[in-house]
């Protein structure tokens, strides 16, 4: 009985941490959202599509707001933001906390260069497939490129927040280099 709980444990322990890949794959349709978000501190309502109707759109996922994780690649959001509008686009950050969370994140980690949306009802969370599977309640770490014309050009998952930043960039100069080409 021993060995049987045993691998089982060890069966769970390796579905869990398998990467979970995201719902919306590339060339599918971002879903369009509204959402109350915080920049430098200020509350407004965030809109997918007039921002895409500016170019594109980096929207990224996290579990929570002044985690550890979630601090630092906020803060690497923020070094890079100038990076970001270069190339045209805009980056919104979204988690399941709540706005006034959102106003002190918006503020004190994101040195008010990029907004956070709060989605604390989580229907734009479930719409994009970013909850984790483990902790519902929480998004999973997802990033999504998405073309003015609502088409996902990029997605990457993975809890650690390293290469979210790195990894959208290098994307949407793919996509540049991309839309270039057809003009």
């Amino acid at each position: 009985m021993n060995k049987l709980m045993s691998r089982l444990a060890g069966l769970v322990a390796v579905a869990l941490a398998a990467p979970a890949f995201a719902a919306l794959d590339i060339g599918e349709k971002a879903p369009d959202f509204t959402a109350p978000a915080a920049l430098a501190g200020k509350t407004y309502k965030f809109s997918l599509a007039e921002n895409l109707a500016k170019g594109p759109v980096v929207l990224y996922f996290y579990p929570a707001s002044f985690s550890v994780g979630c601090s630092a690649e906020a803060h690497e959001f923020a070094e890079s933001i100038a990076k970001f509008q270069e190339l045209g686009a805009t980056v919104i950050g979204v988690s399941t906390d709540d706005i006034d969370t959102q106003v002190k994140f918006s503020q004190q980690v994101c040195q008010g260069k990029f907004p956070v949306a709060s989605d604390s009802a989580k229907t734009v969370v479930k719409s994009y497939d970013a909850a984790m599977m483990v902790l519902p309640d929480y998004a999973n770490r997802i990033s999504y490129v998405i073309a003015p014309d609502s088409s996902i050009v990029y997605n990457y998952q993975s809890l650690n927040p390293s290469k979210h930043v790195a990894n959208t960039l290098a994307a949407l100069r793919d996509w540049e280099k991309t839309n270039k080409k057809k003009q």
